[in-house]
């Protein structure tokens, strides 16, 4: 986009304080518009559709919607679109799930303002931008992944994964979330990733083709 042109915004995050405030801080910028907000799924491909913003701001965490899926469905239905995770899931799967569904930038909702407006203006030209606590962790990840061998499901991310596993193992969601230390809801939302990357209609679909894969076990473990 041109230098002159005022930067379209859609902000999109299931939690209405920190979307109404991020909102505030943008518009308080000069050269930036919000043309929108949403808090779910739905919304998101509603108003992006209708407002064509340049920029949109993701949530990873879109309650019982998955935002590395919803990014991966705008950047389809527009590749010249912008999407700029904000997120308070700072581990290099969130990252890299993301970056692999269509963002160009990634930062953690810890992030200043002064880095928010910078980050908004350069995926609006087309940057790629990552976070200045997660430049070096991004170098570390790609020279760690050059160097790992064949994996099973290997279009899954390392956390995926190791849902899958578990999931395969027999173990509930909120099991699960306890074993990694993340949310139900975290959770949830891997698991509704992981379908819809595998392309596989349920949960017990997936455990068969975990199972297939080498993942988890013959007799499931319980809680």
């Amino acid at each position: 986009m041109s230098g002159e042109e005022t930067i379209r915004v859609l902000v999109v995050d299931d939690h209405p304080v920190f979307r109404i405030g991020m909102a505030a801080l943008l518009r308080s910028l000069p050269g930036i518009e919000v043309v929108g907000e949403a808090a779910d799924r739905a919304e998101a491909l509603a108003a992006a559709a209708e407002h064509a913003p340049h920029v949109v701001l993701m949530d990873l965490d879109l309650g019982g919607d998955s935002g590395v899926e919803t990014t991966r469905e705008l950047c389809r239905r527009d590749p010249t679109l912008g999407v700029l995770v904000i997120t308070m899931l700072g581990d290099d799967d969130s990252l890299f799930a993301s970056m692999r569904a269509g963002a160009r930038g990634f930062l953690l909702k810890g992030a200043s303002p002064e880095e928010v407006a910078r980050a908004v203006r350069s995926v609006a030209n087309g940057d790629f931008l990552l976070g200045p606590q997660l430049a070096q962790r991004g170098a570390l990840y790609l020279s760690g992944a050059r160097t790992r061998g064949a994996q099973p499901l290997p279009e899954l991310t390392d956390r995926e994964r190791e849902v899958v596993d578990l999931v395969a193992r027999g173990y509930d969601n909120a099991t699960i979330a306890r074993r990694l230390v993340l949310s139900s809801k975290t959770v949830r939302n891997y698991v509704y990733g992981v379908l819809a990357k595998l392309d596989l209609p349920d949960r017990g679909q997936l455990i068969v083709r975990a199972r297939e894969a080498g993942l988890g076990g013959e007799d499931p473990g319980t809680a």
